[in-house]
C-alpha cells in the first residue's frame, strides 16, 4: 500500500495557518506528501522546504485572480496537487487540520482494511472544531461532524471548491464518494487563529466566492454551542498554540442570527429523536 499526503496553502505565515503542523502530522504515515504552494507575500514556500523531508514534494502554482465562481480557485489548488499524488490513497488536509499522534495506527490500519474493497472509495473522519481558544470547540449541525478526507487515488474524482469531493460517473453525472470510518479525529483550528489573522483570511478568501467581508468578532457566537475541550491536543501543535484557561465567552446578549436560531431547533431535534442532522458530503458504506 503506497499513501500520498497533499495539500495546498498560500499565505500561510500572514494567515496564521498551522501549516507545518499539520503536514508533520500526518508525514509519518505517508509515503510522499505533495505540497501546492501559491504565490505568497510571505516566507511559506522558505517554510515549507525547511521540514527537510525526502517524503515532501513541493508544487509551485500562481492563483488566478479573476476566477471568483464559488471558491472554485480552491478547488484548483486542491486538484492541481491530487492530481500529482501517485499513491493507491490520497490524503488530504486543509493547512488548518491537524491529526492526532495517536490516531495514526487506525487511520493507517483502515486504509489497510479497506484497500481491496472497492465499494470504499473514501474514508472518513470526526471533527473537532475549536472556537476561540485551546479547550474550546462548537458542537451543532451547522458545523460539519463528519468529513471525507481520504480518497481512493484509482477512481475519477473532481473537488468543485475544494470543501468535498464528488466521484464522476459519467459525463454529465457525478455524486459523493462511498465511505467507511476510520476511526479517528481532525483536529480544525481555522477559529483559534487571532481575529486580525481570521478577518485578512476572510478577505482573501471572499474575494474568490464574489462575496463581500464581514467583520468577524469571535465572541459574536451562539454560546449554546461551545463546549469544553477535556481531552490533549497533538504534540506538534504545542508550541502553536496560545495558553488559555476556561471555555471561551461569547459576548453577553449575543442576538442570534436566522441560522443559528435553525441550529439551536437542530439541536434538539437531535436530541429529542437521536438525530444527526449536520451535513454529509459522503454515503456510509455499511
Amino acid at each position: 500500500m503506497k499513501v500520498s499526503g497533499f495539500t495546498f496553502v498560500r499565505n500561510g505565515v500572514i494567515l496564521g495557518y498551522p501549516f507545518l503542523e499539520s503536514i508533520l502530522s500526518v508525514l509519518p504515515i505517508c509515503d510522499e506528501f505533495i505540497v501546492n504552494v501559491g504565490a505568497s507575500e510571505d516566507d511559506t514556500l522558505e517554510r515549507v522546504r525547511s521540514i527537510g523531508s525526502e517524503k515532501i514534494r513541493v508544487i509551485e502554482s500562481l492563483w488566478n485572480p479573476e476566477m471568483r465562481v464559488k471558491g472554485y480557485a480552491y478547488g484548483q489548488q486542491k486538484m492541481i496537487a491530487q492530481f500529482n499524488c501517485t499513491g493507491d490513497w490520497a490524503f488530504y488536509l486543509e493547512a488548518d487540520e491537524v491529526v492526532h499522534e495517536a490516531d495514526l495506527p487506525a487511520i493507517e490500519a483502515a486504509m489497510e482494511k479497506h484497500l481491496s474493497d472497492n465499494r470504499v472509495e473514501a474514508l472518513i473522519f470526526d471533527y473537532l472544531h475549536f472556537y476561540g481558544n485551546a479547550n474550546t470547540y462548537a458542537w451543532s449541525p451547522g458545523w460539519y461532524r463528519t468529513a471525507p478526507r481520504i480518497i481512493r487515488n484509482s477512481i475519477r474524482t473532481f473537488c468543485p471548491d475544494a470543501l468535498f469531493w464528488v466521484v464522476m460517473k459519467k459525463n454529465k453525472t457525478a455524486r459523493y464518494p462511498r465511505a467507511a470510518h476510520t476511526g479517528a479525529t481532525i483536529y480544525h483550528y481555522g477559529w483559534v487563529r487571532s481575529e486580525s489573522q481570521m478577518n485578512l483570511k476572510s478577505q482573501q478568501v471572499l474575494q474568490y466566492w464574489n462575496k463581500p467581508h464581514r467583520k468577524i468578532d469571535y465572541s459574536e457566537i451562539d454560546p449554546f454551542i461551545l463546549r469544553e475541550f477535556r481531552g490533549n491536543h497533538p504534540k506538534v501543535l504545542e508550541s502553536w498554540l496560545s495558553p488559555s484557561d476556561g471555555l471561551f465567552q461569547a459576548i453577553p446578549g449575543h442576538r442570534l442570527e436566522i441560522r443559528e436560531r435553525k441550529h439551536r431547533l437542530m439541536l434538539k431535534l437531535e436530541k429529542w429523536f437521536g438525530l444527526e442532522l449536520s451535513k454529509k458530503h459522503h454515503t456510509l458504506v455499511r
